[in-house]
């Protein structure tokens, strides 16, 4: 009898220290979607110094959504919009960001603040405030910090979609901020109604693709699941790729 294929292990990136006693925690939706995907779950909680190694106990990678990065991480001004910074979390994820992009063996998707991370991990910037920057003919949350829906327009030619096989689709959005300037090998590949960036693919890493909106908010859409089947999907071929090298 042929041994059963492993499941391939997915980190995701854990949310700050809260409670009483404090810890770190990970949002269902995220857990629930890497299930569904046929893959093991696993939370990679802020703080250790040195995150690459963590690569080596997973196959693949989701940065998730959370508070703001400090605008000080990417020489942004304050603004009183701005919360639930942790420098504890920046630091961690941007150190693990740049570790995977190093290694290029890591399939990688990023999550609303996960996309916001990995601009900034390559020197690009965001708008602080969109409604601030730009108005807000588009909603992208609510005035109260919940999530609204909107329409986001897709490169059928990108990653993302092939991935969606959509060229737009209604998306679950929940933050405040966006990618402003973008970072080096990053290509924008889907865009709200007000021009904001709504996904980015590298260049040059095999497989990493970051959105704004949270696909995980959504567990009922068969076209948002995509992208976490993806991802499962990637890292099967990164274990093929790496036995044949």
């Amino acid at each position: 009898m042929a041994a059963a294929t492993p499941r391939p292990i997915i980190g995701i990136s854990a949310y700050p220290r809260t409670g009483n006693p404090p810890g770190f925690a990970v949002p269902c939706g995220y857990v629930d979607a890497v299930r569904r995907a046929g893959a093991i779950p696993i939370a990679l909680p802020p703080g250790d110094p040195d995150p690459g190694h963590y690569l080596d106990l997973v196959d693949g990678l989701i940065l998730a959504g959370g508070g703001d990065i400090d605008p000080e991480t990417y020489g942004g001004a304050k603004h009183e919009t701005v919360y639930s910074v942790c420098g504890e979390r920046d630091a961690f994820e941007l150190r693990l960001v740049r570790a995977a992009l190093a290694r290029g063996d890591t399939p990688m998707l990023c999550i609303c603040r996960g996309m916001q991370v990995l601009n900034v991990a390559l020197g690009g910037d965001l708008h602080v405030d969109i409604p601030d920057a730009i108005g807000q003919t588009v909603a992208h949350r609510r005035p109260e910090r919940r999530s609204v829906q909107h329409q986001a327009k897709v490169d059928t030619l990108s990653r993302l979609g092939a991935i969606l096989g959509a060229s737009s689709l209604v998306v679950e959005s929940w933050h405040h901020q966006a990618v402003r300037a973008i970072g080096r090998d990053l290509k924008p590949v889907a865009w709200a109604e007000d021009g904001i960036v709504e996904a980015v693919e590298h260049l040059t890493h095999p497989w990493c693709v970051a959105v704004q909106w949270h696909p995980e908010l959504q567990p009922n859409c068969p076209i948002q699941q995509r992208l976490f089947s993806a991802l499962v999907v990637a890292t099967a071929d990164e274990q093929v790729t790496a036995r044949s090298a």
